[in-house]
């Protein structure tokens, strides 16, 4: 199988980045929390997570689109299928 050409438009690139910049932000965050405790407590400090996750959002909808490569939205069509072969025992037994 042929692998599609990667997108390296502006826009797929900084949302290529969600992945790696949530794991660490999380990491951070425990990280504080383990190191400060109370304040930094992961329960007072999730806002952040969803803090990131918004500025990559955004960052991602105002990049600009150039040199974008679209995707296929269905799979290419398979070969047909070659007829079955005729049951020799069909009408016995039923």
């Amino acid at each position: 199988m042929s692998n599609p050409a990667r997108c390296t438009c502006p826009r797929c690139s900084i949302r290529g980045l969600m992945g790696p910049l949530v794991v660490i932000t999380v990491g951070v965050l425990f990280l504080l929390s383990e190191i400060r405790g109370g304040h930094f407590h992961i329960a007072n400090t999730f806002p952040v997570l969803l803090i990131v996750i918004g500025v990559v959002l955004l960052g991602s909808a105002l990049a600009p689109m150039d040199g974008h490569i679209e995707t296929p939205t269905s799979p290419p069509p398979l070969a047909p299928t070659p007829p079955a072969p005729p049951n020799p025992y069909s009408g016995q037994g039923q």
